[in-house]
């Protein structure tokens, strides 16, 4: 339900209700000051915009953002760990970053005034989620390099509420302390989320817990899982997004309407793209989402790939928002697998499980390998424990209907293996969801 003063409850109004042109404006203005400091202050970008005959005078509103070059997550690698700075590395105030398929981190750097836009973004996303200054928020994301406890904490500082710095494990100190300290919200992954739910549940303290709003993020989920962990803690949640590279979480999150995720694009400018040719798909169309930091000071990123699968819409809200808002994500093209030569996403397996209607568990795992030269997908599927004690004809016929709606959503056939409750192991941070041991051999 709407609260009667939701209007009142946006941060900043004028940000965030500004008119089309007029941001455009604010952001055409922002981009050409973007382009000039790294044209002049980061070798990667001088080289780059020379190779393609541009210079910063090219640059003069947010239409020539198309001259400008891409930038790719291996672009970071190659310039670990500093080589992509904009300001003296003297001024840099912390670094946060992801581990990578090399060993090396993926390394972001921020200036004092990037921690502050930092937090004033998550701020409004909690804000969003219809959270104030009189909020506990309970953090289980990761403290550390991973940008999801810090980016917490730092939205909740900037709202004026209360943190509480938990990281993730120990659940049952967890629940402890939601109960103790009073947490009206919880911060997590949407897997972590499901499974403190699922432990709340079976220790019989929902009740006790006085949490209204989960921020969930860092990882793909469907509106299936969402309305699950919904279900089961009784609270309203929350899809927000970010990325270490751009600025962490408080890049975008839904409002209460949950029709998709507000881009605070006064200070990242989303683009959506084919991730074949790079150029722009049709409003509505599903593309890779693709940033330029538009206020970033120690490590601006111009046209920055995420990998990131959604679609974008500039439609006013009904929250009465005028900022684009991206579609819940498919999931990421580094995520999708290719089986027998069709398109594969873990969400797509968590859907139609989710769809059954409770006659299996959320919880699965995707193994790709292969037998004689032909690709092959098997899932691996939680169920009731009261299936394993009954007759096998009911276990068959379960596993023959979870292959069938596979099978429709996926468009190929799948091997279904049915398992205990608690077989797949959960996950306090990023959920494994696909163990594709095609890239072993």
């Amino acid at each position: 339900m709407v609260p009667a003063n939701w209007e009142e409850r946006i941060r900043d109004p004028k940000i965030e209700c500004m008119s089309r042109d007029e941001m455009a404006d604010l952001q055409g203005k922002k981009l050409v000051n973007v382009v000039e400091r790294v044209y002049n202050n980061v070798d990667f970008y001088h080289k780059k915009m020379k190779e393609l005959g541009v210079e910063p005078g090219d640059i003069k509103r947010m239409e020539d953002i198309v001259k400008l070059p891409f930038t790719t997550k291996e672009d970071l690698r190659d310039n670990y760990p500093f080589g992509l700075l904009a300001i003296p590395k003297s001024e840099v105030a912390r670094v946060q970053g992801t581990s990578g398929t090399t060993g090396k981190l993926t390394l972001a750097s921020y200036s004092d005034y990037d921690v502050e836009v930092w937090g004033e973004c998550v701020a409004r996303c909690l804000t969003m989620a219809g959270l104030t200054k009189d909020d506990i928020i309970h953090v289980c994301y990761g403290y550390g390099l991973f940008t999801g406890g810090l980016g917490a904490d730092f939205g909740a500082r900037a709202l004026g509420a209360m943190a509480i710095p938990m990281s993730a494990g120990n659940t049952k100190r967890q629940m402890m302390c939601m109960e103790d300290f009073g947490a009206t919200a919880i911060a997590c992954t949407p897997s972590y989320a499901l499974h403190l739910a699922e432990a709340m549940q079976e220790s019989g303290v929902i009740d006790k817990i006085k949490i209204k709003a989960g921020i969930c993020g860092a990882e793909p989920w469907t509106e299936e899982m969402r309305h699950k962990i919904e279900e089961i803690m009784h609270i309203n949640c929350f899809d927000i997004y970010g990325l270490c590279e751009i600025t962490g979480p408080g890049v975008a999150q839904d409002c209460i309407h949950h029709a998709g995720l507000h881009v605070n694009h006064d200070h990242f400018y989303p683009e959506v793209l084919s991730p074949g040719t790079g150029d722009a798909v049709a409003e509505g169309e599903l593309g890779e989402l693709v940033f330029t930091t538009l206020s970033k000071e120690a490590m601006p990123l111009l046209r920055y790939r995420t990998k990131d699968l959604t679609s974008i819409t500039y439609e006013t809200c009904e929250c009465g928002r005028t900022t684009p808002r991206i579609s819940k994500f498919k999931g990421r093209t580094d995520d999708m697998k290719v089986i027998r030569g069709v398109n594969v996403f873990p969400t797509q397996v968590e859907e139609a499980l989710l769809g059954m209607g409770g006659a299996v568990a959320p919880h699965y795992l995707m193994i790709v390998d292969r037998e004689n030269n032909m690709d092959r997908l098997t899932v691996m599927v939680e169920v009731d424990e009261e299936l394993f004690s009954d007759e096998i004809r009911k276990l068959d016929a379960l596993k023959n209907r979870v292959g069938a709606v596979l099978k429709q959503a996926l468009g190929i056939a799948v091997n279904v293996k049915l398992v205990e409750p608690k077989t797949i192991e959960r996950s306090e941070g990023k959920a494994k969801r696909v163990i594709d041991k095609r890239d072993l051999v």
